[in-house]
């Protein structure tokens, strides 16, 4: 599947209607985000299952800074619109697999329980 890129009007959209969404922030001057991007993006064609997206944080940095997002590349996993995890700096195709393994396994029922009862008040 191929990499979305997030902005502001397409990122809670794409977080609300997906249940595992790894987002990747970068920026094109990053030298080590220009290094993980084919990374990340050959990730995204193993993984259809799971949408990866991208958020420049120069052209969205209120994103960045919502998820306060200090250094760059960070990523971050989103398991039904909460972030289970958060991994800055390059990483190699199998720290990634590794690290996409260990998300998709992260129990997120409590979570899950948590926000219904939420809702339901």
């Amino acid at each position: 599947m191929a990499v979305q890129h997030l902005n502001k009007g397409n990122f809670k959209q794409a977080i609300e209607g997906n249940a595992f969404v790894i987002v990747d922030f970068w920026a094109p001057w990053c030298e080590p985000c220009m290094s993980f991007s084919p990374t990340f993006e050959a990730a995204s064609d193993v993984h259809s299952e799971i949408v990866f997206a991208m958020v420049n944080i120069d052209e969205s940095p209120e994103i960045a800074q919502y998820f306060n997002v200090k250094q760059i590349p960070a990523v971050m996993p989103i398991r039904n619109q909460v972030v289970v995890d958060a991994q800055v700096g390059d990483m190699t195709a199998r720290e990634l697999d590794e690290a996409i393994a260990a998300w998709g396994e992260f129990d997120v029922t409590e979570i899950d329980r948590y926000f219904k009862e939420k809702q339901a008040v």
